[in-house]
C-alpha cells in the first residue's frame, strides 16, 4: 500500500485519524520540552512545572503533556515518580532544532554580535508580524501573557511562556526562514537569561514590555511593535550582559 493510499484510508476512519494526530502532538510537545532542556531553560535536577502549568504554557491539553513526558521518561531524559515532582535527569536530548540550528550553537558568538543581529533582523520580522498576525495568534498571545503574569515568582515557568510568546510572533511574519533565524538569536545564552529573570522585578518588567508589544500587534501597527520590541531587546541585552560580566568577574577573581 502506498503512503497516499494509507492516508486516504485514515481520512475515512476518524477514530484512527484522531489517534495518529494525538500521538503526533505528544511527540511534538516532547520535542518542545527537549528543546527547553537543550537551550538551558530547563536544567538537570530541575523539577518541571506541573502538568497543568505546562499545558497552559504550551497551550495544549494536560493529557498531551502527560503523553509527552512519558516519551521523555522512556528516553531517560526526565524521571517520573509517584508522590514527587517530575525532574530533569539528563541534558543529553540528542539533536534538537528550535530554529535553524541546535540551541547551543548560537552561544559560540559574543553578546555584542547577537544584540546587533537582533536589532537588524528582529525588528523587520516583528513589523511584518504586525501586518500579518491573525486573530487566533492574538488570542494565543493574550493567553500567554496571562500565564506569564501568573508566573512572577517562577523564572523557569515564565521563560517557557516567554519562548512560546516570542516564537508565535516570529512565526506570524510569514517567512519561516527569517523566523527560524530569529528564534536562534532569541535562544542565545538562555542559562544566563534564566539568572537575569530571577532578579527581583525582572519578570514584571518583561510582562510590561510584552503588554506593549501585544497592544501594537492588536492594532496592526508595525511602528508601535518595532518601538516596543526595541525597548524589550535593549532590556534583554542589558540584563544578560550584566550576568555575563558578573560571572566573568567571579571567574577572574
Amino acid at each position: 500500500m502506498s503512503a497516499q493510499t494509507a492516508l486516504s484510508v485514515l481520512e475515512h476512519v476518524p477514530e484512527l485519524r484522531h489517534g495518529v494526530v494525538r500521538r503526533q502532538v505528544r511527540e511534538l510537545v516532547a520535542d518542545k520540552i527537549a528543546s527547553l532542556i537543550a537551550a538551558g531553560i530547563l536544567q538537570v535536577n530541575d523539577t518541571l512545572p506541573s502538568e497543568r502549568h505546562l499545558a497552559i504554557a504550551l497551550q495544549v491539553s494536560r493529557e498531551t503533556v502527560r503523553g509527552a513526558m512519558q516519551i521523555l521518561a522512556g528516553r531517560g531524559i526526565i524521571g517520573i515518580s509517584h508522590g514527587a515532582r517530575t525532574r530533569v535527569l539528563s541534558a543529553d536530548v540528542g539533536p534538537v532544532t528550535s530554529g535553524l540550528h541546535e540551541p547551543r550553537i548560537i552561544n559560540r558568538y559574543d553578546i555584542e554580535a547577537i544584540h546587533a543581529a537582533r536589532l537588524l533582523v528582529e525588528r523587520p520580522v516583528v513589523a511584518d508580524a504586525a501586518r500579518r498576525i491573525d486573530a487566533a495568534t492574538l488570542t494565543m498571545l493574550e493567553s500567554s501573557l496571562e500565564a506569564q503574569r501568573e508566573a512572577l515568582g517562577d523564572p523557569v515557568r515564565f521563560l517557557i511562556c516567554d519562548r512560546e510568546f516570542h516564537v508565535a510572533i516570529y512565526r506570524a511574519c510569514g517567512n519561516d526562514l527569517l523566523a527560524d533565524f530569529v528564534i536562534d538569536l532569541y535562544l542565545y545564552a538562555m542559562p544566563h537569561r534564566r539568572k537575569a529573570v530571577s532578579q527581583p522585578g525582572a519578570i514584571a518588567l518583561s510582562c510590561q514590555d510584552h503588554a506593549a508589544i501585544l497592544a501594537g500587534l492588536r492594532a496592526h501597527d508595525p511602528e508601535a511593535v518595532v518601538a516596543a520590541f526595541g525597548i524589550h531587546l535593549d532590556r534583554i541585552y542589558a540584563t544578560t550582559r550584566s550576568i555575563l560580566e558578573e560571572e566573568k568577574a567571579g571567574a577572574d577573581a
